[in-house]
């Protein structure tokens, strides 16, 4: 009970010093077939971060396309704001994105989504819960080598192989209920793909998708097995970071960006970290997000 009070307190802190966004420069969208798009998904009480996110985003890297997977919530009002700060936004409801043999919910309509429009553009998934603070070169150079990336959680983190990370995730399993990404690494050595099958420990939060055909099949193959081989534990959330993680790591030339310079809240370092995805447990703790996005000079781009 005390938690959520605190939290909520935290929130209505962070949404009256988020208010500066409002009074920003609208974005701009070039026409590059080369730019890549940045696609959300967003509910109704996460609009103001979510421009925070996306034009401190669009700040370092020009973008060509914007695109918001509605997670139902989003008020016509919501998408009149949405579509005046970034105009030329494209959104997109949850049951236009779903696919056969694909679980529903959890976010699996945003992985369905960029790994459609993925096929003829770089697409970057972008959290509403990020900020982007300084330059962003590893990302742009990225995009421009048509390199699919994924931020990662240690120091020195690469792509692994994924039998690898099985036989680490088995060793690190205990009780009756492990979480549902643990449980599903564990059994990468069950995959058919397994021998040449590659892996990376990352966020789905900010990854970048390469250019390409094939990522909605390797989905649903890489999905089939898993769910029968855990049942509708597969179904929970948490299994679509999983799947994103999956796809990542087995585009070719994928990298994991520099840590701590890409970082969550809780491994970020002060004078250091460019790019801070702002997850749940340490989101509004001590006011950090709010004090950093009520500073932000949105007047410039």
């Amino acid at each position: 009970m005390f938690y959520n009070l605190k939290n909520k307190l935290g929130r209505a802190w962070f949404d009256h010093r988020a208010r500066g966004v409002l009074r920003s420069l609208p974005v701009t969208l070039v026409k590059d077939a080369n730019a890549p798009a940045v696609l959300s998904q967003v509910q109704h009480k996460d609009v103001l971060m979510y421009l925070g996110a996306v034009q401190s985003f669009a700040c370092r890297l020009a973008l060509a396309e914007v695109h918001v997977v509605s997670d139902g919530s989003l008020t016509e009002a919501d998408r009149a704001l949405l579509a005046r700060q970034i105009p030329g936004i494209q959104f997109h409801e949850l049951a236009d994105c779903r696919e056969p043999g694909l679980p529903q919910g959890a976010c699996w309509e945003r992985l369905t989504a960029i790994a459609r429009l993925s096929r003829t553009r770089y697409v970057i998934q972008l959290d509403a819960d990020t900020l982007t603070l300084a330059g962003i070169d590893e990302v742009r150079s990225a995009v421009r080598n048509g390199q699919s990336f994924s931020i990662g959680t240690w120091d020195g983190q690469v792509i692994e192989a994924a039998v690898d990370r099985a036989h680490a995730a088995q060793a690190r399993i205990s009780g009756a209920k492990p979480h549902i990404q643990l449980l599903a690494e564990a059994h990468f050595d069950r995959l058919n793909e397994a021998p040449a099958l590659k892996y990376v420990r990352g966020c789905a939060g900010f990854s970048g998708f390469a250019r390409g055909e094939g990522k909605l099949e390797l989905m649903r193959n890489l999905s089939g097995q898993l769910q029968a081989l855990l049942g509708d534990r597969w179904l929970e959330w948490g299994s679509e970071q999983v799947m994103s993680n999956l796809v990542v790591a087995n585009q070719q030339g994928a990298i994991v960006l520099p840590h701590p310079e890409y970082a969550d809240c809780i491994k970020m370092r002060q004078g250091t970290t460019r790019f801070i995805h702002f997850i749940g447990t340490c989101r509004f703790q001590g006011g950090i997000y709010a004090r950093l996005i009520g500073g932000f000079n949105w007047g410039k781009r």
